[in-house]
């Protein structure tokens, strides 16, 4: 893509950017509400069934990944015009999702200002190593690998681990700001869950707040990982990488169901967020309808995106995702060279 169609390109999106602060409060009324809601009810359904609490848990799950898109938008000061708003909206979803509003957003703009750059991973993003990278890494760190991307590791223990280490501590060269909201949010988290476990018990709260808490976050964790690893993302080292071809080319369009459209606040449109940050996420559908490049970008669905369980390598050759069987010849090809050359020297 040119520069000229680049930057038409981006000015065609920008006009999405200005946030409706009718909109917000809309959402915040139809999101936060229910999900309170929703709470109350699993707690009373106890009474009935162990089995409805679940049930209506997990409806609430969803909510909270609505939640979460609200928290996310805060973050780039694209849910309201004011900063302020932003900031304490965000601090207060924060508190609801288990995330330190200002360290996730310090980090979510380095995977923005990053993303498929293979010269700068690591902050924000699932990790990826390229096929090279595997075969010349150590055992140990290829074992670590496999266990990270292992499904039942990387859906099952890593909301547990966002959310009791990742968000729980800051960082060494971390601000006076930051540090400060991530104390305030790790206050409000024990001060709350201490007062509903002494209102309601913690069997009661556990069951509730533990299923909510595990469904939302392996749902947005497979979110991420999707939007960005499908089979012909964009990947490329530093001097050829472009932002633009980032966006659209290395950001997937997941095309959800209504239902789960809007329960994810068409996150789904991943390539028009990743183009242009501050475009609202009740804006999102909209300018991906209005601006016919962005239709290039590729679609995904429920159904194709179960095939991205078994990408873990990326091959820089081919610019693509493999799995791990495929590239198994070329690690016995270099054991093989490693032993000759071990006969050889003695």
């Amino acid at each position: 893509m040119s520069k000229e169609k680049t930057m038409q390109l981006r000015k065609q999106v920008a006009q999405f950017e200005k946030s409706d602060t009718a909109a917000s409060v809309k959402q915040i009324i139809n999101t936060i509400p229910p999900f309170f809601i929703l709470w109350f009810l699993a707690y009373q359904a106890l009474d009935i069934s162990i089995f409805l609490t679940i049930a209506l848990a997990i409806v609430a799950s969803g909510f909270v990944v609505r939640v979460f898109i609200i928290f996310h938008d805060c973050t780039h000061g694209s849910f309201f015009k004011n900063k302020k708003a932003n900031a304490i909206l965000g601090t207060i979803t924060g508190i609801m999702t288990l995330f330190a509003y200002e360290k996730w957003k310090r980090d979510h703009s380095i995977h923005h200002a990053t993303s498929s750059n293979l010269d700068k991973r690591g902050t924000g993003d699932v990790w990826v190593m390229t096929v090279d990278e595997y075969i010349e890494a150590s055992p140990g760190r290829r074992f670590a690998y496999r266990l990270y991307r292992n499904p039942i590791v990387m859906f099952g223990l890593g909301p547990l681990f966002l959310y009791l280490v990742s968000n729980r501590f800051n960082r060494k060269d971390a601000r006076p700001k930051e540090r400060n909201n991530t104390y305030f949010i790790n206050a409000a988290i024990v001060a709350l869950y201490g007062g509903m476990i002494w209102w309601i018990g913690l069997p009661a709260f556990a069951i509730i707040q533990g299923t909510i808490l595990i469904v939302a976050g392996s749902f947005g964790i497979w979110l991420f990982y999707v939007q960005h690893q499908f089979e012909d993302s964009y990947f490329e080292d530093e001097d050829q990488w472009d932002y633009v071809k980032a966006a659209v080319d290395g950001s997937s369009f997941y095309k959800l169901p209504k239902v789960l459209q809007w329960l994810t606040g068409n996150i789904g449109y991943h390539h028009v967020h990743h183009l242009s940050p501050r475009v609202p996420n009740y804006n999102l559908e909209q300018a991906h309808e209005l601006t016919p490049p962005l239709h290039q970008a590729t679609t995904i669905t429920l159904k194709t995106s179960l095939k991205s369980i078994r990408f873990r390598l990326y091959d820089e050759t081919k610019k693509t995702f493999v799995g791990f069987k495929e590239i198994q010849h070329l690690l016995n090809n270099t054991k093989t060279t490693l032993q000759r050359s071990s006969v050889q020297e003695k």
